[in-house]
């Protein structure tokens, strides 16, 4: 009779008839699964920052590199003389003394730090906002003014000055607009043009032209006493824009469409139901 194997029941072990032992068999070692792997929505089950953490990776030393050695760093104190007898001979002071005074609050973000005003001798950066003229905005072409005071209005584009902004005009005796300076973003570029290559404007005719000069209230009167003085345009003015409607219209006589022009130039732009402007062509 074979004896028991301790530690294993009998159904696991058998003998045969030369009264041999069989041993149960071993288990195969499966694959072990890895720490990190995908779940079923796609998503790992540890990011990367969590599995450099697990494997420890900041602690092991990276092979061919020479650790860093730290810098010496200047010193912030300086060693200064002191007179007296009982003062210690010697005292450390800051290089750069801090703020007298220091803020309530926290200030945050990089708008509200102080900005030092530094000597900079390269050429100045160009300004914000941009001067490229749109393709459909050239001189002659009639454009529609979405603002102001003369908004609806059809007027003629001059030129582009300066500063980027649109030197246009009516003219004055078609649709009572002056030359005025507007932005381009409050036009509407239409398809109808005027030749104005035989218009020609004043040199003076800028961005300076159009400043107003307020006048100085007088330090006498009081506060109820000053009034708004109404603006009156600069004789120089008025002779400018008289010589340049006098051109202007002889620009439309001689166009082919010079009636319909006019009278193009001299109605207000509307709108009527179930009429959209991104439908449009102008």
């Amino acid at each position: 009779m074979c004896d028991e194997i301790p530690g294993e029941p009998k159904e696991q072990w058998e003998s045969s008839e030369d009264h041999t032992i069989t041993m149960p068999e071993a288990k195969e070692n499966k694959a072990r699964q890895p720490r990190n792997y995908a779940l079923p929505s796609g998503i790992m089950r540890f990011s990367k920052s969590a599995m450099y953490k697990k494997r420890a990776i900041h602690k092991m030393k990276k092979v061919g590199q020479k650790p860093k050695t730290a810098k010496e760093q200047p010193s912030k104190t300086v060693e200064k003389q002191i007179k007296g007898d009982k003062n210690g001979g010697t005292r450390q002071v800051l290089k750069s003394k801090g703020p007298r005074f220091y803020p309530t609050e926290d200030r945050r973000g990089r708008r509200n730090h102080i900005r030092r005003k530094t000597v900079d001798n390269r050429e100045k950066k160009p300004t914000r906002h941009s001067k490229k003229l749109r393709s459909t905005l050239t001189p002659g072409t009639v454009v529609i003014l979405l603002a102001g005071r003369h908004k609806g209005k059809r007027v003629v584009l001059l030129k582009q000055l300066d500063s980027g902004l649109l030197l246009v005009t009516g003219p004055w005796k078609v649709n009572g607009c002056p030359m005025r300076r507007i932005n381009q973003r409050y036009v509407i570029a239409t398809k109808t043009k005027l030749d104005i290559s035989k218009v020609s404007l004043n040199t003076n005719i800028n961005d300076a032209y159009f400043r107003r000069i307020r006048a100085k209230a007088s330090k006498d009167a009081g506060i109820f006493d000053q009034k708004k003085e109404d603006y009156k345009p600069s004789n120089q003015r008025v002779e400018d824009q008289v010589s340049v409607d006098k051109q202007i219209l002889d620009a439309i006589k001689a166009s082919p469409d010079g009636k319909s022009l006019r009278g193009y130039l001299s109605t207000y732009f509307q709108l009527k139901n179930k009429e959209f402007p991104h439908q449009m062509v102008f």
